[in-house]
């Protein structure tokens, strides 16, 4: 399977923005329910966004060979060490806290939280695609270099489609989950 088959194209359902509307993402910041703890949730977000975007520049600065090979090699270890293990940690936590959480709260709304969580799935199997094929070019570097940059292609085609889906993913994930936490006052 592809990872382009993997990733949700069709936005949220209607009836899971229902609270969206009473709710309007421009409006979380002043509103009085909105806490910290949702604030840290949505910058470890933004985190998530800028660490992606990070792992598809440095492979294109890389394929087009304005980044050494040596120094792409340290910034993909570490930069998509982060990304993977932050995510994975991420979605664990939500999977198995915070959207139980929600549900208690508001069930009416358990079925974005089923198309959240299969996105979180699919993230999961993006995710390994991208550790193996970053895992190897990382060794194909001090190998052979030219095989690296070949296989290069698969890191950045596989970073891209992060890319999108967190971008498609976290978006639907706060303009569900926020609503929620300031409709029921939760996390405060």
């Amino acid at each position: 399977m592809t990872t382009e088959t993997l990733i949700r194209t069709t936005p949220m359902p209607e009836e899971m923005q229902l609270l969206l509307s009473e709710y309007p993402r421009d409006a979380w910041a002043e509103h009085p329910n909105f806490k910290r703890a949702t604030e840290q949730w949505m910058g470890a977000h933004q985190m998530f966004r800028k660490l992606a975007a990070v792992n598809r520049t440095e492979t294109e600065a890389y394929l087009d060979k304005s980044r050494d090979p040596d120094d792409f090699a340290g910034r993909l270890s570490v930069y998509g060490n982060l990304l993977v293990r932050n995510l994975h940690g991420h979605h664990h936590w939500e999977d198995h806290s915070y959207f139980p959480e929600l549900s208690a709260a508001d069930p009416r709304f358990d079925a974005g939280l089923d198309i959240l969580e299969k996105d979180h799935e699919a993230l999961d199997s993006i995710l390994d695609d991208f550790t193996r094929a970053s895992n190897r070019v990382i060794k194909l570097i001090q190998l052979d270099e030219a095989a690296a940059r070949d296989e290069a292609g698969a890191v950045h085609k596989i970073a891209s489609s992060i890319e999108k889906l967190l971008e498609r993913h976290l978006t639907d994930e706060e303009d569900l989950a926020v609503p929620i936490i300031l409709h029921h006052k939760l996390r405060g």
